[in-house]
């Protein structure tokens, strides 16, 4: 099986600073892979790194088997890619509608789309033609994910969902993203500082440390979470 992401020996940073070093990562179709660590440890800067807006310095990134370091990131995008970044990237001028409208052809791909998200984010449709700006943090988060499920992509990167969110949003956003793993066998590699909600969500996992990965393994009961906890906690 070909791998929707691949990355082999990568190594990325800013200016002469170098974050990631000689890193090695695969997630399969239909593959939940969690990349966890703590702030400042090159989590964000990977999945740059993976959309372009990183040159990578050394090692080879695929995507479906095609190798993309070097090329622009919308042209990396264009390898069937969704992207949620940490930052809440939206176009906080246009209503909901207008910044999902983006990610598709037209206005009835949108209601289309909205038909099967809804059944996670119902709250989207109600506020379409509300300004994006004007709704709450969770709410622009819902938007955020709306906006990465609704071009039914075949990879997914999705960096600090869960930060901010209630209980209640969290559990839509793990029933999205396993029917969407389940269902078109979308490859999702999701950096995540919650443990538990990673955990609730992946297959396997990697901690990041200073930019290498120190442990990885299978998702498999409550040892294999308390063994990333004690990674992540020295």
């Amino acid at each position: 099986m070909t791998p929707q992401l691949e990355l082999s020996g990568v190594s990325s940073g800013y200016g002469e600073a170098l974050v990631l070093r000689d890193l090695d990562l695969v997630v399969q179709p239909g593959e939940i892979v969690a990349l966890l660590g703590k702030n400042g440890m090159g989590k964000s800067t990977l999945l740059k790194t993976i959309m372009g807006y990183l040159p990578a310095r050394t090692g080879a990134i695929r995507i479906g088997g095609a190798e993309t370091a070097g090329l622009a990131p919308y042209r990396v995008a264009r390898r069937s890619i969704a992207y949620t970044p940490q930052e809440k990237a939206l176009f906080q001028d246009l209503t909901v509608a207008e910044n999902l409208q983006l990610v598709v052809p037209n206005l009835e791909s949108v209601e289309a789309g909205l038909d099967r998200i809804a059944n996670w984010f119902p709250v989207l449709r109600e506020r379409l033609r509300q300004r994006a700006g004007t709704l709450s943090g969770g709410e622009q988060k819902m938007l955020l994910m709306a906006r990465a499920l609704l071009p039914q992509a075949k990879l997914m990167l999705i960096d600090e969902i869960s930060e901010g969110l209630q209980p209640t949003m969290i559990a839509s956003v793990v029933d999205a993203l396993k029917a969407e793993s389940r269902r078109r066998r979308v490859a999702i590699l999701l950096v995540e500082q919650n443990v538990s909600f990673a955990f609730s969500l992946a297959d396997s996992y990697a901690v990041l440390k200073r930019g290498e990965i120190v442990a990885r393994g299978a998702v498999v009961g409550k040892d294999s979470q308390k063994t990333a906890e004690e990674y992540l906690s020295v």
